[in-house]
């Protein structure tokens, strides 16, 4: 009796382990990666300027990924300051970010993300012709949503991006728009 009441319980318990083990991975068990390629549009302090952007991140599951950014500047835009006419020209920006997804569709996403970053820009001051960059330190946080066509691994991305500069009174608002690739 002891014999067959064992292999009942074995058999119940592999019953049902066997739906649990075919389960799908938890949430942070799936990593994949993305690189994107783009256009920014960086407003603030006066001036307008422009970046080709580029990102990689890696996607822990449906929810939650990191990236990192890096934009170079491809104009320069007139101001003035203090008075005097100058030029402002954005040389290059890096971040990192947290990245929180939210699926809405089978091939649509939206996000928010959170993170920390360094921007230089270059000043030229006509009047006394002088040149100098100038670099400032920033908590950056955004939303956006991405698609990809047909569920394959192409898609596009458009975001906002509030660059909250620390002890400086202007911000930054950037607007992009990317290709995205999954591999």
């Amino acid at each position: 009796m002891k014999t067959i009441l064992i292999a009942v319980s074995g058999y119940a318990a592999a019953l049902t382990a066997a739906p649990a083990l075919a389960q799908e991975a938890g949430p942070l068990e799936r990593v994949s990666g993305y690189g994107t390629l783009g256009y920014a549009n960086v407003d603030g302090n006066g001036v307008d300027l422009s970046g080709a952007q580029a990102r990689l991140g890696a996607r822990f599951g449906r929810y939650f990924g990191v990236e990192g950014e890096t934009t170079l500047g491809l104009n320069s835009d007139h101001t003035s300051v203090t008075g005097a006419p100058t030029s402002v020209r954005l040389r290059d920006q890096y971040a990192g970010y947290a990245v929180g997804y939210l699926p809405v569709l089978p091939n649509a996403d939206l996000f928010a993300r959170v993170g920390y970053g360094r921007t230089d820009t270059r000043l030229s001051d006509y009047g006394a012709s002088t040149t100098y960059r100038y670099g400032v330190n920033s908590w950056n946080y955004g939303v956006g949503g991405q698609y990809f066509f047909n569920g394959g691994p192409n898609g596009v991305r458009l975001d906002y991006t509030r660059y909250d500069y620390q002890n400086h009174s202007n911000d930054d608002d950037v607007w992009a728009v990317s290709y995205v690739r999954k591999f």
